[in-house]
């Protein structure tokens, strides 16, 4: 089931590259301009797939995305039928319709998965009251010291801890009776703090197995929880570093939530960008590293999700998405948005915008991109081997 995932994730990640470059193929051809190729990927060449009306697509080396190749691509060609003879307002609806179609797929894929059960990641994330309800919550161990209760436990990274019960209590009455179910990550830290220093048997889901487990460990005493707080790792009666997981569901106002979470996300979005920015700009790149991934990164994800299921799959789609519309509505040259941004710039102040100039600044733009590529590819790997 996970290659099977891994594959169906694979192909969705070409699907939304596709559907990119299919917003700039029919918005083309909607102006009357003629679209000479259709690319999957970036040059070089690896096949030519097949010619009709005029446009051949094609299959390329570099996984980088894809591309249409306008006929007469430089603003300042005049041929009919060149991009560059179109007028203005059809520029812009061929260059922002590939953003536009991958928002609508991020906004299609949020609906649907809410109908299921979305992730709460914010905490004042829009739900419609009233068609709400919570499908899933549970508490997740984000990190396990490596010499504590939850270790001996053999509790690991990733796994859902459902509840706790009093060994000793255990001998004098029923365990159902004494189990302290864990819902929230308060939920824990109460148990452990009332059965510090005491047995105790921890149920919880081995998610790299996809087993219940019922196993028994001592909880740290006060005591050991004060002198624990000398180290760097995970602090507490039991050792661990609590998440609380929330998924929640809606029916008919699954569409409204899925516009408005994709609002939220992009706006989130622009906030870690500027932050990107700003630290950038004090020689700070831990914030970069931290949430700037590549081709790489996002191969890794999909295998970590694909153990989740379908839903954590779709999930990554929607979020890659999103991202690329992000990213190509941004005036960085070479791509969707600076390409628009450098066009309307021109227009502005009423210079011709010759094709060499437009050579320079696309063609730099996208050096500069590729440079970028291949350090986040370098930024990828250190993180995935913890080099």
């Amino acid at each position: 089931m996970t290659i099977a995932l891994i594959i169906l994730g694979a192909l969705l990640i070409i699907g939304i590259v596709i559907l990119h470059e299919m917003g700039h193929f029919f918005a083309a051809r909607r102006a009357g301009v003629d679209v000479e190729e259709f690319g999957i990927g970036f040059p070089p060449r690896a096949k030519a797939l097949t010619k009709k009306n005029g446009t051949e697509y094609t299959l390329n080396w570099l996984p980088l995305g894809g591309f249409v190749k306008l006929k007469g691509e430089h603003d300042s060609d005049t041929e009919p039928g060149s991009f560059g003879a179109a007028k203005l307002i059809d520029k812009v609806k061929i260059m922002v319709a590939g953003v536009a179609i991958n928002a609508v797929t991020a906004i299609v894929i949020f609906s649907v998965i809410s109908l299921f059960g979305l992730p709460k990641v914010f905490d004042d994330q829009f739900v419609v009251e009233g068609d709400n309800t919570i499908s899933t919550q549970e508490v997740v161990a984000a990190d396990v010291s490596s010499d504590s209760p939850a270790s001996q436990a053999g509790l690991e990274q990733g796994d859902v801890i459902y509840s706790m019960e009093d060994i000793a209590a255990c001998i004098t009455q029923p365990c159902e009776g004494n189990k302290i179910e864990i819902k929230t990550d308060e939920d824990l830290r109460e148990a452990t703090s009332a059965l510090e220093g005491k047995g105790v048997l921890v149920n919880y889901h081995d998610r790299s197995e996809d087993v219940d487990v019922t196993s028994s460990t001592t909880l740290r005493t006060a005591e050991e929880v004060e002198a624990s707080l000398q180290t760097d790792e995970p602090k507490g009666y039991l050792g661990v570093v609590p998440v609380e997981y929330v998924e929640q569901r809606a029916t008919w106002s699954a569409p409204i939530v899925g516009v408005v979470f994709t609002g939220q996300v992009t706006v989130e979005t622009f906030n870690v960008f500027g932050e990107i920015i700003a630290d950038l700009f004090r020689g700070d790149t831990t914030t970069a590293q931290e949430n700037v991934t590549g081709i790489v990164g996002i191969g890794d994800a999909l295998g970590q999700l694909s153990e989740q299921g379908l839903k954590s799959v779709l999930l990554l789609i929607a979020l890659i998405s999103l991202s690329l519309a992000i990213m190509n509505i941004l005036p960085i040259p070479a791509l969707d948005g600076g390409r628009l941004f450098v066009t309307l710039l021109f227009r502005a102040m009423h210079k011709p915008l010759t094709q060499n100039m437009e050579e320079k600044i696309h063609g730099t733009g996208f050096a500069l991109l590729m440079l970028l590529f291949v350090l986040i590819t370098i930024v990828d790997v250190q993180r995935i081997t913890g080099s």
